[in-house]
């Protein structure tokens, strides 16, 4: 542990952003599992909102430099080609 007074005070920022972090890309891994579960399931409405509040959540941690830009548009892409790969085939189906 340091002994200066401002690296004690850094030390506690570090540890509490770590957490926040952490946190952020755990709901991200959530709610990309639930979109890939509704996907399975192939209920368009559902499916929708699920996707939606995805987007808002990687959107979020993007902003907030908690991943990057790049990633959270990665992942956005491969996430939007599977539900739209479901929606089209429980249309033809």
């Amino acid at each position: 542990m340091a002994n200066i007074k401002q690296q004690k005070k850094r030390n506690l920022q570090n540890e509490r952003n770590r957490v926040k972090n952490s946190q952020a890309k755990s709901s991200i891994r959530t709610s990309a599992k639930k979109v890939m579960k509704a996907v399975e399931t192939k209920d368009e409405s559902v499916l929708a909102q699920i996707f939606k509040n995805f987007v808002k959540t990687i959107d979020t941690a993007a902003q907030k430099g908690i991943i990057k830009k790049e990633t959270a548009a990665r992942k956005k892409s491969r996430l939007a080609k599977k539900v739209n790969a479901a929606v089209a085939s429980s249309k033809t189906a």
